[in-house]
């Protein structure tokens, strides 16, 4: 389970990027996150991902107050997690089978089981014909797949994604959709920022939506 209690945070020399937010999302829901650019709702994926601190309020994942952990303990709830955020944060000096191997290597998973996995993961973005591709080589679509593919290699609890088909055509857009459903309905809890509003709602799952910072219509399921 999360848990946003009131959660505010401010960037030094700016307003608020997110103001009181509170929600919860059950373990093994789908949740689309909405607004317009700049509407917090990246902040907000950055709070339930301990990737950033709020300056006031409350985080808790499944009871544990993680906006209070000591930086070195946040590697370890960070496993939980995987994440697709827009600038992609791919390793550009190892080829693409290497890049999805990376969240096993942390974890501890190698050998044949990894390879199985990381080649599963290539296959259902598209990719597994790219293996040895170099990141650089490909198009923002196919590095955004890729990104995609190293998040979910790992099988994790919570998949956070921000603008997951931004730069993909539709079919392909579609596609991983459908994989981001298939992960919710094994019991992943999945949470999907997007400004497509009208698009989310056709999902009917829950929607938080943000306006500036605020949100406006929290947990309404369409």
């Amino acid at each position: 389970m999360i848990v946003l209690d009131n959660v505010t945070k401010r960037y030094p020399g700016s307003q608020e990027a997110l103001s009181n937010a509170s929600f919860t999302i059950e373990q093994g829901e789908m949740v689309y996150v909405t607004g317009h650019s700049g509407a917090g709702k990246s902040t907000l994926l950055k709070m339930i991902a301990a990737i950033e601190r709020p300056t006031s309020g409350t985080v808790l994942i499944n009871n544990q107050n993680v906006s209070k952990l000591r930086a070195s303990a946040l590697p370890y709830i960070r496993r939980k997690f995987g994440l697709v955020f827009q600038d992609h944060k791919l390793l550009y000096d190892r080829n693409c089978y290497h890049n999805v191997a990376l969240p096993l290597s942390i974890n501890g998973i190698t050998g044949e089981d990894a390879g199985k996995r990381i080649r599963a993961a290539l296959d259902k973005v598209g990719l597994l014909n790219k293996e040895k591709a170099m990141p650089i080589t490909l198009s923002g679509g196919e590095q955004q797949r890729l990104a995609i593919a190293r998040a979910v290699v790992s099988r994790p609890a919570i998949l956070i994604a921000d603008e997951p088909t931004g730069n993909l055509d539709k079919n392909y857009a579609s596609d991983i959709l459908d994989l981001f459903n298939a992960f919710q309905q094994v019991g992943a809890t999945v949470i999907i920022a997007t400004h497509d509003a009208l698009g989310a709602a056709r999902k009917q799952h829950k929607i938080l939506h943000l306006d500036h910072g605020i949100l406006t219509q929290p947990e309404v399921s369409a």
